[in-house]
């Protein structure tokens, strides 16, 4: 019997809410107006975009005038780090980052030296955390900005941002986190956190693609990313995407709302799915750390499988997950961060990243894991290397016997 559809890819995209698109809908058929416009119809929708910066805001624990508006969160990273670096260019030429940050973070830092600035790269520990006491040391008096990703997008470890932001402004260096994965899902205090810049992306948390917003707090100086108009306070030129921006707001309502229930929710499956898995099939391995994790994110390596082959395998079964970053789901290489915590390239490749959303239930995780055990065991029969590890296994039985 051919098993439903179970969607455990919510870190690639989450389904958008049906609140979410009667929301929408009066900016697509009635209040469509440019809100720049000075007439009524083009000032309702102006009215809609402040009251959904505010609503946006208040849950945000900012300011609405911090809160501009942009089309996803890799524009959001690369506004907030380039512009930021070219804007404050006299103090200094130096960039600090992490090696496990998402590609549009990762990617700008290599834009950036390509352009004769210079970046430090952070390295992690095996669980994927940045040490406070290493990021300390690497800022040096020309070091400009810092960012770091607030919860992997990979593997699930959640930065200690509050401390890594109040180091960073001790001595001068301004901060910013990629917080696409956080929003939503966990609870943010933007002006508490003490973060310069934040970026989040609607998608995350059931608003359509499309629509992200940066946080730039009051008195930076950086200029404007794109050019043209005066939109969004002459920081952001391009007529606002009104009805996903309304979207967004009334996501990120239903979010704050059930936020309790749903992190409780995706915490006990996510956790119920890691001891099942580990427990039942050998020669697996969590990655990221066991406690400061996502809620829902669950990504776990397999020794002797191939991470193409067991998603492939698991779509026949109807489970739906992914091997790391929807944004390099083209590549063959292993993923950058897993990498970066120690993985050795062939336990890389066997990688499977298993996201959680609110919809899930525990018959859903009862059945992937059973897909899970029923795959890998497949792929283990194909595989010459497993072959020869169970006969080196044996042949060391039996001389210890």
């Amino acid at each position: 019997m051919t098993h439903h559809t179970i969607y455990l890819d919510n870190a690639a995209t989450t389904p958008v809410a049906p609140e979410v698109v009667q929301e929408m809908l009066p900016y697509f058929e009635t209040d469509w107006g440019n809100p720049s416009s000075l007439y009524e119809l083009g000032q309702r929708a102006h009215s809609a975009l402040t009251d959904a910066r505010e609503r946006i805001a208040a849950h945000l624990g900012a300011r609405a005038q911090d809160i501009y508006f942009t089309s996803c969160g890799t524009e959001s990273n690369n506004w907030a780090i380039k512009e930021t670096m070219f804007a404050y260019r006299e103090k200094g030429r130096h960039f600090i980052t992490s090696a496990t940050e998402h590609h549009a973070t990762a990617h700008s830092a290599l834009w950036l030296e390509k352009r004769g600035y210079e970046v430090t790269y952070l390295e992690v520990d095996s669980d994927g955390l940045v040490d406070p006491e290493v990021f300390r040391r690497a800022l040096r008096p020309d070091t400009t900005l810092a960012s770091i990703i607030y919860g992997n997008n990979e593997i699930g470890t959640i930065q200690p941002i509050r401390e890594l932001a109040a180091i960073a402004h001790e001595a001068g260096v301004l901060f910013h986190t990629d917080a696409v994965q956080v929003v939503g899902h966990l609870p943010v205090a933007i002006e508490e956190l003490g973060v310069d810049f934040l970026s989040a992306s609607g998608h995350k948390f059931n608003a359509p693609k499309g629509v992200g917003l940066l946080y730039i707090r009051r008195g930076i100086k950086t200029k404007s990313f794109l050019d043209g108009g005066a939109q969004e306070r002459k920081r952001r030129a391009g007529t606002e995407n009104v009805p996903y921006i309304m979207g967004m707001a009334r996501a990120l309502d239903l979010s704050i709302q059930h936020l309790d229930e749903r992190r409780e929710h995706a915490v006990e499956l996510r956790d119920h799915l890691i001891a099942r898995v580990l427990a039942e099939v050998p020669y697996s391995r969590l990655n990221g750390h066991p406690a400061l994790r996502l809620p829902g994110n669950a990504n776990i390596s397999f020794e002797f499988g191939e991470g193409e082959s067991l998603l492939l395998m698991l779509e026949q079964k109807g489970v739906l997950a992914s091997s790391g970053s929807a944004c390099a789901s083209g590549s063959l290489d292993p993923s950058h961060v897993l990498l970066a915590i120690g993985l050795p390239h062939e336990i890389a490749h066997g990688s499977l990243r298993m996201t959680l959303g609110h919809e899930t239930s525990r018959e859903d995780i009862d059945y992937t894991v059973e897909a899970i055990k029923e795959v890998v065991a497949r792929l283990r029969t194909m595989s010459p290397l497993y072959e020869d590890f169970l006969a080196g296994r044996k042949a060391v039985s039996a001389v210890k016997s």
